[in-house]
């Protein structure tokens, strides 16, 4: 059995009703504990998101997209594995689209992005789409959100695009042969950032 707290602004007052009373029936987590994980998770993916930027904004001024491309190969994982060992969790990115196959979802993270396209389709706005639930793994209570990553014209676009440039191609090609990555236009959902807390 789950806690399901968050799926958007409108459906957040339900949510925290039908939670209160799924509390009171069961025992579960509180959902003050739930809010301040969310809560945390945000400032995480903050934290992944701004030092990432960061450093692709850094990367395509002096050696354009393609340094672009050695700074998702290489720096990503790296900011994933750092911000994942100072909190104890499990942080990373994934999509429906792989360009990286060791970022690919599992059941419950395909499930989620499958949700987020839905929720796009329904005309909720990308940049504001969360989910975040308390699953039981193993008898072991887990913390799992995800926040969508929307596509942005700059600098997205230039190695996720439709269109490419050549030299943009051949090293996308050299580092990620089966490459599906692509063909996103702006406001598109990329993918997503995911967490999974463990709890006590």
């Amino acid at each position: 059995m789950c806690l399901v707290i968050a799926a958007g602004k409108q459906r957040m007052k339900k949510s925290i009703v039908w939670a209160t009373a799924f509390i009171v029936m069961t025992g579960a987590v509180s959902a003050g504990e739930v809010e301040d994980r969310a809560a945390a998770s945000r400032a995480a993916v903050k934290q992944f998101s701004g030092v990432l930027k960061g450093q692709l904004v850094d990367a395509i001024k002096t050696g354009g997209p393609q340094s672009a491309i050695e700074v998702c190969n290489l720096t990503a994982p790296q900011v994933a594995e750092e911000v994942s060992m100072q909190k104890g969790w499990r942080v990373a990115r994934t999509s429906l689209k792989l360009r990286n196959p060791t970022n690919a979802p599992d059941a419950w993270e395909k499930a989620v992005l499958e949700k987020f396209e839905a929720r796009k389709a329904a005309g909720e706005n990308p940049a504001k789409m969360e989910f975040f639930e308390v699953m039981d793994n193993g008898g072991k209570k887990e913390f799992r959100y995800m926040k969508a990553i929307p596509t942005a014209e700059k600098p997205c676009l230039a190695c996720h695009g439709a269109k490419v440039k050549p030299e943009v191609g051949k090293a996308l090609a050299k580092l990620y042969p089966n490459d599906k990555a692509r063909g996103y236009n702006k406001g598109d959902i990329r993918g997503a950032f995911t967490i999974t807390q463990p709890m006590k």
